[in-house]
């Protein structure tokens, strides 16, 4: 029931990050305040289709 999915960051919009997620449980996308490296900074990161 796990899938992959692909985190972005909203200021960059590069694809930094992979993990699974239970679509069952979470229907909506997964929101994370992560590193990004080209932005050098914590910012939020989104599930990409």
């Amino acid at each position: 029931m796990r899938t992959i999915i692909t985190l972005a960051c909203v200021e960059c919009k590069r694809r930094n990050y992979t993990t699974t997620k239970n679509k069952k449980n979470d229907q909506n996308r997964l929101e994370r305040r992560k590193y990004c490296r080209w932005c050098r900074t914590h910012t939020l990161h989104r599930e990409t289709r």
